[in-house]
């Protein structure tokens, strides 16, 4: 859905604005069944960091494109943050620019 919310809100050559709308509300809907999980837990999958965390986590970076504020959703906040600041992850996004590098 967050795939979906960034086509239409960012990419689309034509602004369509029921697609727009009905995606960002999706994509705050599964927002909130994130922070409901992460409600009692450190993890999505529980006490360990898994590929859970590993697949959600690149999706939760693009939040402001996705209209979605974290702040709205505690609980994803303190989960983003805890795997922003972990080594790998920060090794992983210095990365960036060098494998995928501006084209402009």
């Amino acid at each position: 859905m967050a795939g979906q919310n960034h086509h239409f809100s960012q990419f689309a050559p034509e602004k369509i604005p029921y697609a727009i709308k009905r995606y960002v509300e999706e994509t705050a809907r599964l927002y909130g069944v994130l922070d409901r999980r992460l409600a009692d837990r450190p993890f999505v999958a529980g006490e360990a960091f898994s590929i859970a965390d590993m697949a959600i986590y690149p999706w939760i970076v693009s939040h402001k494109w996705q209209s979605q504020r974290l702040e709205d959703f505690p609980h994803v906040h303190r989960w983003f943050n805890s795997i922003k600041e972990r080594p790998a992850t920060v090794r992983a996004y210095e990365l960036v620019q060098k494998v995928n590098p501006p084209t402009s």
